[in-house]
């Protein structure tokens, strides 16, 4: 096995007949054989073992690079801010390469860091970025600032070309294709962002993309105001390209003629648009303190499986 292969923070490529390789490596060293037997036939040997070693090189660096690491902080610099609302939006941080990924298995989540004033220690937080390692060169946090929020804060205080620290990956769940036969989620708030990692993997993971992910997705998205509701045309679009993934929202103040479910997530809600409770199903729940207890109490009284204080992945309800 070669040591590219052994390497554990490195990613195989797609295709070895990709364009960045033919136009990259193949045709230059071609162009490079051809020129020097033009000029002097004696030296092709040289010149393929130059092209041999130039272009080892370029593939061994152009693979990409899992960026992450468990047991240390990295500093990663602020390109770009996009506003979504006057309290939200959306953080992209640039990885060292163009070509390398975070290294975020899904289900997963990373933990910034920052030195607070007024705080006597580092601040810690965890979110779930709403990129994956499809994309590489950069992840997007997607965050809410709150008044009380040290980290959320601090963030929306960020100007772009400076840094914030990062350590992970973190967390129980690790999604897997087909799992379960069919995912329940109830999100509140800025707790879509692990819903959304999911479901945006089993959707580029379908037959019709190659595939073979056939697990049935429903997401109750519960918020206060219509505002609030976060990515809510990325949601709508996704339902829309698949039959297998249904969203079905919940405003505590809903607009006029509002088609959606209104107050509290209740059991009457979660038992009419989740799987019922059986040994291929599982139920996600992530969003505020006082939600995820609701849901929990919620879930055990409709018979699924008690959960846990601390979630483990094999748990049939599984709060992030």
């Amino acid at each position: 096995m070669s040591s590219v292969a052994a390497n554990p923070h490195q990613v195989k490529p797609a295709s070895y007949l990709s364009p960045q390789y033919i136009h990259g490596i193949y045709i230059p060293s071609a162009l490079l054989i051809v020129g020097v037997a033009i000029v002097k036939r004696e030296w092709i040997a040289y010149a393929a073992a130059l092209a041999a070693i130039l272009g080892g090189w370029k593939i061994y660096n152009n693979q990409a690079k899992k960026v992450l690491r468990p047991d240390k902080w990295q500093n990663f610099e602020l390109t770009e801010k996009t506003i979504i609302s006057h309290n939200v939006a959306i953080y992209r941080f640039k990885l060292p390469n163009a070509t390398d990924i975070l290294g975020l298995p899904i289900g997963q989540h990373i933990s910034l860091a920052a030195t607070i004033p007024g705080q006597p220690k580092e601040v810690v937080r965890s979110y779930t970025p709403i990129s994956s390692d499809v994309d590489s060169g950069y992840f997007d946090v997607l965050l809410k600032s709150y008044p009380t929020g040290n980290i959320s804060k601090h963030m929306a205080s960020l100007k772009v070309g400076q840094t914030i620290k990062v350590k992970g990956p973190k967390g129980a769940m690790v999604y897997t294709p087909n799992m379960v036969r069919h995912l329940g989620m109830i999100a509140g708030g800025t707790g879509i962002t692990p819903m959304l990692q999911i479901i945006k993997a089993v959707i580029r993971g379908r037959p019709r993309n190659g595939g073979k992910d056939t697990t049935e997705i429903d997401l109750i998205f519960a918020n206060v105001n219509p505002e609030d509701i976060l990515l809510k045309e990325d949601l709508d679009q996704l339902a829309q390209e698949d039959s297998g993934f249904r969203v079905h929202y919940v405003l505590n103040n809903p607009p006029e003629k509002w088609a959606g479910h209104v107050g509290f997530v209740t059991p009457e809600i979660i038992k009419k648009h989740l799987p019922a409770p059986a040994k291929d199903i599982k139920i996600l729940i992530c969003g505020p303190p006082p939600m995820v207890s609701a849901m929990k109490k919620g879930t055990d009284s409709l018979g699924y499986s008690k959960p846990r204080p601390v979630s483990k992945l094999e748990d049939q309800v599984f709060c992030f």
